[in-house]
């Protein structure tokens, strides 16, 4: 019964961010468009990244 309350924190935090954030997303002037390319960004590194670390751990298993 201890895992539930941190759980229930945990929800309620992520509920909350989510609305804090789609008020800021949808705010006037530049907001919209900073959040898209702050999101792009985001996006692209970690599949840049991403294919990066896939790369590094497959030739630690290759043989060439």
């Amino acid at each position: 019964m201890d895992t539930v309350t941190p759980m229930n924190v945990i929800v309620d935090n992520l509920t909350e961010m989510i609305d804090l954030f789609g008020d800021v997303a949808m705010g006037q002037g530049l907001a919209p468009l900073l959040v898209l390319v702050g999101g792009l960004l985001i996006v692209f590194s970690m599949g840049v990244f991403g294919a990066l670390t896939l790369g590094a751990v497959g030739s630690l298993f290759s043989s060439s």
